[in-house]
């Protein structure tokens, strides 16, 4: 009888459980059905949303404010043309194709994207990441196939799809099968609606990689900066192998593109710093790239370098379009796999950009539209003799300080280097390539300044600056698609570890507040009297259970197993000693005690602070259940507080409650505070009962 008992602060009537909204959910199978008849259903109004959604031109175009947008479009488009034209010639070393490829990737990705892209800022085209992974595989199956791997092939043919194919044919064929296969495989992900893919590739991880990848043009580019004649290495350690080999060949040195290249990166540096300190007074970028480019032509072509200096040219650059061809299928099982990274990485990039400017600009994007743009950005090229594309974040800046509006500044782009290809392509026969590579390496200036940024990164957070270092090492020091791939799983395990080795900490009461928070991060707490409040700040789950129950056992100081042990070792030398002074004194006979040896704890009830545990599995609520059974043997009660909906379902559903939830107003609360309270009532009541019975 507790009737004499006084109800005060430590004493509570146990807390109301809150009453949970029922929801009747749809069978999924009639849900799914809905969906598919209404995808299915064939009306004007859902044709021309289908149509619209698909070609999204045909919604911004009719509401083009001609003179508002105009100027700003005809200019950004205008002055991306003019830098995307040397690029686009330089990129192709990369890729290990003839210059007039990337003039025709660039050309139709532009014009493909104004159809069916939704971001108004975002420039489409080659992309020097995309490049070297497409040169990769092409320099493999080049050097499979029997060609000689340096610069001049000889006259060497192979069949291919029963024509005779040479090495440029065939670089370029099998550019184009891999693109098709990363355009097939984006268009695949945006139907099965796999854009979540790209959650996994974490902003440090991502820039890790683009600078580990930069590392690696920078390197595969040195060789004709200094004109010397190395066949790219076929496999991984490319960043090594390829210095080794240049220090080994420095004596080949072509003076001639040295006293080229030097002058060329000063030029095109001093035009980026003036580009940079004076942006503010500059109306209109300065195009470096094409200034360096016509003057060094003009140079090679007068001075004959070439004839006279042995230095390497670009060669002739046919004019016109060539007609379009299938890719060959019978390429496709051999690159199969290596368009997966590709076209991951090209919508991951594609995607980020359009979200970044869309935001500053205050518009949305679609990603879901933006991954099947990029596909068919990859796959009807493909048929033209392109190779893989993706947006760019240097030439979307451009297009975003110049005053673009929308994408018809693309089909302006899109314009300019049509011109070059109907007309002025031949006119870059006597380019040195030596040219080409200081403006791809002077490209790369952005991503390897982010190496001044990891004492910073370091300082922010050093989980972030581990996953960027091992990402970039592994992508410079492996390959660039075993560092993606490095990158993905370490940043993964980063997230794992950090479960497995959470937070823990136990709570005390700020003064005589509702409040319990850290002890060891704040002052001034006062720990409960005879109830300890732990907080584990991660899911609970399979993983980590091992981890939950040491760091609690370790925060209480008592393990309830070794508890256990201890009373029935201390219960067992009780009843010796009890048996030998019988023996001693003949007074018991034989009887001996029973029940276990009792050691006072200092606490008696152990409070779980549910609230940073976002989930738990069966073995989560297996464990709590074990906890609740092995604390009552040793006369110790485990309360939960703060559990979210979906930690009470899954107890719920795991019978932690008992039968019909019979013990959940006796286990479960919403605060700390309500726990304790009971808990310590509980407790004074227990206390009074055990007086009234000694009395």
């Amino acid at each position: 009888d507790l009737s004499g008992v006084k109800v005060t602060e430590t004493t509570p009537a146990l807390p109301p459980l809150l009453e949970r909204r029922v929801r009747q959910r749809q069978p999924q199978m009639s849900v799914l059905k809905s969906k598919l008849k209404q995808r299915a259903a064939c009306s004007v109004p859902c044709v021309r949303a289908t149509l619209s959604g698909f070609f999204p031109v045909v919604r911004w175009l009719p509401k083009y404010k001609l003179q508002e947008y105009v100027w700003g479009d005809l200019m950004s488009g205008l002055i991306v043309g003019i830098i995307l034209v040397p690029q686009a010639i330089a990129y192709c070393l990369l890729a290990g194709v003839e210059p007039i490829y990337g003039l025709y990737t660039s050309f139709f990705a532009n014009i493909i994207y104004f159809f069916m892209g939704t971001s108004r800022h975002v420039s489409v085209g080659i992309f020097s990441l995309m490049s070297l992974m497409v040169g990769q595989v092409v320099n493999r199956e080049v050097y499979l196939a029997g060609f000689d791997p340096n610069e001049d092939s000889g006259t060497k043919l192979v069949e291919l799809l029963g024509l005779q194919c040479g090495k440029e044919c065939y670089a370029i064929s099998i550019a184009a099968a891999l693109t098709f296969l990363a355009g097939i495989y984006q268009v695949m992900m945006a139907v099965f609606r796999l854009g979540f893919v790209s959650v996994y590739l974490s902003g440090p991880m991502l820039d890790g990689f683009a600078t580990g990848a930069s590392f690696t043009i920078l390197t595969v580019q040195a060789k004709y900066l200094l004109g010397l004649k190395i066949p790219r290495h076929q496999g991984y350690g490319t960043v090594i192998v390829t210095w080794i080999n240049i220090f080994s060949n420095i004596h080949k040195t072509n003076v001639c593109d040295l006293i080229t290249s030097a002058i060329c990166i000063s030029t095109l540096l001093a035009g980026k710093e003036i580009q940079e300190r004076y942006k503010d007074r500059l109306k209109i970028p300065i195009p470096t790239e094409l200034i360096v480019v016509a003057g060094a032509t003009l140079a090679s072509h007068f001075g004959d370098l070439n004839g006279h200096y042995g230095s390497s040219v670009s060669g002739h650059i046919p004019t016109g379009f060539v007609m379009p061809k299938v890719p060959s299928f019978d390429l496709m099982p051999r690159v199969a796999l290596d368009a997966i990274p590709l076209a991951v990485i090209s919508f991951a990039f594609t995607v980020s950009l359009s979200e970044m400017f869309a935001k500053k600009n205050g518009y949305t994007v679609r990603p879901n539209q933006e991954m099947l743009a990029i596909g068919f950005c990859n796959i009807i090229p493909s048929f033209f003799y392109c190779f893989t594309t993706s947006a760019a974040l240097a030439k979307t800046m451009v297009k975003d300080s110049t005053g673009c509006q929308t994408q018809v500044s693309s089909l302006v782009s899109a314009l300019v280097v049509l011109l070059v290809l109907l007309f002025f392509a031949p006119f870059f026969y006597a380019l040195q390539k030596c040219v080409l590579a200081c403006i791809i390496i002077v490209s790369l200036r952005g991503a390897l300044r982010k190496f001044r940024d990891v004492p910073a990164k370091w300082r922010a957070s050093r989980n972030d600056a581990i996953v960027w270092l091992v990402a970039m090492a592994a992508t410079a020091l492996i390959s660039v698609e075993l560092g993606l791939l490095v990158g993905i799983v370490f940043s993964m395990l980063c997230i794992i570890f950090k479960t497995q080795n959470p937070k823990v900490s136990l709570l005390g009461r700020v003064s005589d507040s509702d409040l319990y928070e850290d002890m060891e991060e704040y002052k001034n707490l006062t720990p409960p009297s005879r109830v300890h409040v732990f907080r584990f700040q991660s899911p609970l789950y399979y993983a980590n259970k091992d981890s939950f129950l040491k760091s609690l056992y370790r925060a209480v100081g008592v393990e309830p197993f070794l508890e256990l042990t201890r009373r029935k070792k201390a219960e067992k030398a009780r009843d010796m000693a009890a048996k030998q002074a019988n023996a001693a004194e003949h007074k018991n006979n034989g009887k001996v005690s029973t029940g276990l040896v009792h050691r006072e704890l200092d606490f008696h009830t152990i409070v779980l602070d549910c609230s940073a545990i976002p989930f738990i599995d069966t073995t989560g609520m297996a464990t709590f259940k074990g906890l609740v059974k092995d604390y009552k043997e040793i006369g110790v009660s485990v309360l939960l507080a703060n559990c979210n909906t979906s930690v009470i379902d899954a107890l719920k559903k795991g019978a932690f409650f008992g039968k019909n939830d019979r013990d959940m107003a006796s286990l479960l609360f919403y605060t700390v505070h309500a726990a304790v309270l009971h808990a310590n009532g509980r407790a004074a009541a227990a206390d009074c009962m055990s007086d009234d019975t000694m009395v």
